[in-house]
């Protein structure tokens, strides 16, 4: 996936797992609450990864730049 897919998925997972929590605290429903929570600790997870590729891939682009321009 490339960093954007990342990052827009991880926003989705953590809207779905706080509205999963939301509507588990408002039934009553342990198993909602934490399958929200579990949701959303996924969708940060996702956008951390979608950061880090965009930091790999900028660090790549300086040390290209910075490679071309010695020649």
């Amino acid at each position: 996936m490339s960093s954007t897919t990342d990052k827009a998925s991880g926003l989705a997972n953590e809207a779905i797992g706080k509205a999963k929590q939301g509507i588990g605290n408002a039934v009553g429903s342990e198993k909602l609450k934490g399958e929200g929570a579990a949701q959303e600790l996924k969708g940060d997870a996702q956008k951390a990864l979608g950061d880090a590729k965009d930091a790999v891939k900028d660090g790549a682009n300086k040390a290209a730049a910075a490679a071309n321009k010695n020649l």
